[in-house]
């Protein structure tokens, strides 16, 4: 939003606030995201004629809707994303953030040796370390923990342990061992590893308390072993530390898979009321899903016609002219943005949030088009003799998709790389023939081969297009079926990519269903609107004839 609605630079900064929230939640490819920046909505609404005078919005307006935007795009991203993790931040290299940081954490630790190197040792930073330690511990339970939470609580009793410390009792391998004990009882399996290190490092730090020494050196051996064993305390506490904080990674990890399907209901309820206080501010916002959803229809309204038979024949054809089914166009909608042209033309509002999403799927389709193609080529080629050698599939599988790597930059060239595709296919074909005592291709049939693979960069080569509708009705089909538990059968021809078409499968429809279950109530409004005028056209026809 921004100081004037009706100024056409308005929706650009709306697309943009969107993309930027959700950039910050994942990591796309680079060049989907520069795409994706290029492709947003900037003047879309110059012919558009405006419902309502324009409103000022007042900057504690824009800020709450920031954040509205902000906690709107999480939720999203943890529902949509069967696979979303919260990782630990990574600083780069060189940053004035990571420097910062590491001059923050190295005082610290400076600090607390200093303070054990005194004689007496002080013991401020360690017990406040300690109760760091214990709260962390403590986090990691449930309710019914109730004896954990009586050791943590008994043993980590910070007002004892500073009168032990006070008084020159304080055995601190004794509570660093507990401590030790008690995170390899909480922690995941994964980490097993890292805790088996923490008790290396502690099992090496008393050796030195049995180590006897010459009476020359006594004296000079005991302090340098009271600073080695001094270090290697301090290398352990970091170490703690740092498991601790993959510990809480963890758990948060757990806390999210555990949500979700709680979540997902709350999460459709706080994006539609958002979108209908954003909508309330932009009243002409629903114009882009208007367009999107008339073309399906006029999409769909064209294949039925061209399924009918010809006018006149009957009763039956007037039967066939119903309206169409709204689950039906809004499917057709969702297949559309798997073609959609994102560098000129605008998103639907609705869907903007999932735009690169969506994406990403149509980039992976492509290239995954390319993919089936080749391998049918090879195998129309081949014949029955290579079909059903195990991995030959999965050989030429990984060539293709190696050289494909990156096919949709702009210096990629396709022909270049088909024509290397051509070459490693070929000889990878002749090998595994050699092997199993069939006879090796011709030069005739590798140059038959190379020039089939090569014209798969044709946009109107037939197999290529075959194996495209072919896909597109996979999509489709699993779509109306997309609330079954198992997937509909895979077309002829896709078998070589159908564990790669299944996946992209079940993220595209996850994202689908979603979608649909916030905006739902928004789909049927306009599509009432646009099915109305449908029945209204084919009765005014049926009169004319």
């Amino acid at each position: 939003m921004s100081q004037n609605p009706d100024k056409p630079h308005s929706s650009e900064e709306k697309s943009s606030g969107l993309e930027d929230g959700q950039e910050s939640l994942d990591n796309p490819d680079q060049s989907i995201r520069k795409r994706i920046r290029q492709s947003a909505p900037g003047s879309y609404r110059d012919d558009t004629p405006k419902s309502s005078p324009p409103r000022p919005v007042s900057v504690e307006e824009l800020m709450e809707t920031a954040k509205g935007v902000t906690n709107m795009a999480l939720a999203h991203e943890i529902v949509v994303n069967g696979d979303f993790q919260i990782k630990p931040a990574e600083l780069p290299e060189h940053s004035l953030e990571k420097k910062v940081r590491d001059i923050v954490h190295k005082a610290f630790w400076d600090c607390l040796e200093a303070q054990l190197k005194e004689d007496p040792p002080t013991y401020d930073h360690a017990i406040k370390l300690l109760g760091e330690i214990k709260e962390t511990l403590l986090s990691f339970l449930l309710p019914g923990h109730t004896r954990l939470r009586n050791q943590i609580t008994e043993v980590l009793d910070l007002d004892l342990i500073k009168q032990e410390a006070e008084n020159g009792a304080l055995d601190i391998s004794k509570l660093v061992e507990f401590v030790i004990g008690m995170m390899g009882t909480l922690c995941a399996p994964a980490r097993d590893e890292e805790i088996k290190k923490l008790k290396d490092i502690h099992e090496i730090v008393p050796l030195f308390r049995r180590a006897s020494f010459s009476h020359t050196w006594k004296i000079h051996v005991h302090i340098c072993a009271y600073l080695l064993k001094l270090s290697l305390c301090l290398t352990l506490l970091k170490a703690i530390f740092s498991v601790l904080d993959l510990m809480k990674m963890d758990m948060a990890n757990f806390a999210v898979s555990s949500i979700r399907p709680k979540l997902m209901q709350q999460s459709a309820e706080y994006e539609r009321k958002k979108f209908q206080e954003f909508l309330e501010k932009q009243p002409n916002s629903l114009d882009l899903v208007m367009n999107w959803l008339q073309e399906a229809a006029d999409d769909l309204e064209k294949l039925r016609s061209n399924r009918l038979p010809p006018h006149g024949s009957g009763d039956g054809a007037a039967g066939e002219a119903s309206a169409l089914c709204p689950t039906a166009v809004q499917n057709q909608a969702y297949l559309k943005l798997l073609k959609w042209d994102h560098m000129n033309r605008p998103f639907p509002e609705t869907v903007l949030m999932d735009q690169s999403r969506f994406q990403e799927i149509q980039l992976e389709l492509e290239q995954l088009l390319l993919t089936g193609t080749v391998l049918l080529v090879v195998f129309s080629a081949a014949g029955s003799a290579l079909v059903d050698i195990p991995g030959f599939a999965e050989k030429i599988k990984t060539i293709v998709k190696v050289l494909l790597t990156g096919m949709h930059l702009p210096a990629f060239n396709l022909k270049e790389s088909l024509a290397t595709i051509g070459e490693k296919v070929c000889a990878e074909v002749n090998s595994c023939l050699s092997q199993h005592g069939f006879t090796p291709f011709t030069a005739e049939r590798e140059t038959v081969l190379k020039g089939q693979i090569q014209a798969v960069a044709n946009p109107d080569n037939t197999i290529c297009k075959l194996i495209d509708s072919r896909i597109q009705k996979f999509l489709e089909n699993y779509l109306a079926s997309s609330h079954q538990k198992s997937l509909p059968a895979i077309p002829g021809g896709l078998g070589p990519i159908q564990r790669e078409l299944e996946e992209i499968a079940v993220k595209y429809v996850r994202l689908v269903n979603y979608n649909k279950m916030v905006f739902s109530p928004y789909y049927d409004a306009v599509l009432a609107k646009i099915l109305t005028k449908e029945e209204s056209q084919l009765a005014g026809k049926s009169k004319e004839s």
